[in-house]
């Protein structure tokens, strides 16, 4: 049995800091691969709220292999350092590279033992280009203090594996190890009216997700849209923007804003639409958009994700990042009947089914975790 001990932010309940909390999620919840993980995390959620557990600077159980910590704000790295040495582990993966207590610390007190950085999208040139300059320095200090050596990277797919050893150098030690999805029955739904659309997005609010480029593609749709945006607010400024756009939308366009969806909410998302639309400039996996196929709705989404040839699937549309690219899509989808949209939900399911490989993914994680 491998010991292995996953240093993280934030995990369940919280879900404010999107996939990499969901990517965990679904790592740990995989049955009988041989794993005994112990999760060291924060007790808040990204906002600073406090989460709603009952225990906390104490192991809690999380699953049959899973035990989680949740950390209190005084002395986390004093409460690291024994539990590191009570349990002894034989692996450690820190998710993310940007945090002291659960990202550096951890690193530093690992010593010998088999070291993982899974950065889980934060090395992509889309994710390094916003607050580029501070994230620079953050990296040139982070390799002059040799953090990078003898440790692995993990990279979800090959790309991710190339944009690391571009910030890492080409000597950085990489594997890949795709993410394990959550997925969805498919969903039952109304017939579907031709000239009518419901789309959903479930996303951080940040200019990584295109929400405004979306919002201003449909001031040129003619059809009649119901737009649901559910995700919390990671950027102020730019959802101001984003409601002022709102404010300018035709007749037509209905805007609901349903606020932050906890992931035990998600299938009531997916049941108010036809089609799923996220427009991001990069995604390292994009839970929500295998979620979304799954339960059967086809996405609309960028070419900036891992899941492309969606248009020749019938699964939906990767468009260009242009509003006039973005807007066609929209109403291709929007002036279909029943018998035509059918179609593509069924693309989308089955898109969605061929797409992960779990003994591969299995094989994968054995290779990570054990070398």
């Amino acid at each position: 049995m491998t010991k292995g001990f996953i240093s993280i932010p934030w995990f369940i309940p919280a879900f404010r800091a999107g996939g990499p909390i969901q990517s965990i999620a679904n790592l740990v919840s995989q049955p009988k691969q041989g794993y005994q993980f112990y999760i060291f995390c924060a007790d808040t959620d990204l906002n600073g709220e406090a989460l709603p557990i009952q225990v906390k600077d104490k192991w809690v159980t999380f699953n049959d292999n899973t035990l989680v910590y949740y950390a209190g704000p005084d002395s986390r790295s004093v409460k690291f350092k024994k539990e590191w040495l009570s349990l002894k582990p034989d692996v450690l993966m820190v998710v993310g590279i940007y945090s002291w207590h659960f990202n550096l610390l951890p690193l530093l007190y690992a010593g010998k033992t088999r070291s993982i950085i899974s950065v889980r999208g934060m090395l992509h040139p889309g994710a390094l280009s916003q607050k580029s300059l501070k994230k620079k320095w953050y990296l040139r200090v982070f390799k002059w203090m040799g953090l990078h050596k003898k440790r692995i990277f993990h990279a979800t797919d090959e790309q991710e594996a190339a944009f690391i050893k571009d910030a890492m150098g080409a000597g950085a030690s990489v594997l890949v190890a795709g993410n394990y999805p959550r997925l969805f029955v498919p969903v039952s739904r109304p017939v579907k009216n031709r000239g009518v659309l419901s789309m959903v997005s479930l996303a951080l609010i940040s200019p990584m997700k295109n929400h405004a480029l979306l919002l201003n593609a449909l001031k040129k749709v003619t059809e009649n849209i119901t737009y649901h945006i559910y995700g919390p607010v990671k950027d102020q400024a730019y959802w101001t923007d984003c409601l002022s756009i709102i404010a300018q939308l035709p007749g037509n366009i209905k805007v609901h804003i349903g606020g932050e969806l906890p992931p035990d909410r998600v299938s009531q998302a997916w049941m108010e639409a036809d089609v799923m639309i996220m427009p991001s400039k990069s995604e390292n996996f994009g839970h929500s958009i295998i979620e979304a196929l799954s339960a059967g709705l086809p996405v609309i989404t960028s070419r900036h994700t891992p899941w492309n040839g969606l248009e020749l699937a019938k699964a939906g549309i990767n468009a260009d990042q242009t509003e006039d690219a973005i807007t066609a899509a929209i109403r291709l989808f929007a002036n279909m009947d029943d018998e035509q949209f059918q179609a593509w939900r069924d693309g989308a399911v089955a898109y969605a089914g061929s797409a992960i490989n779990l003994p591969a993914l299995h094989q994968q994680y054995a290779e990570l975790f054990n070398g």
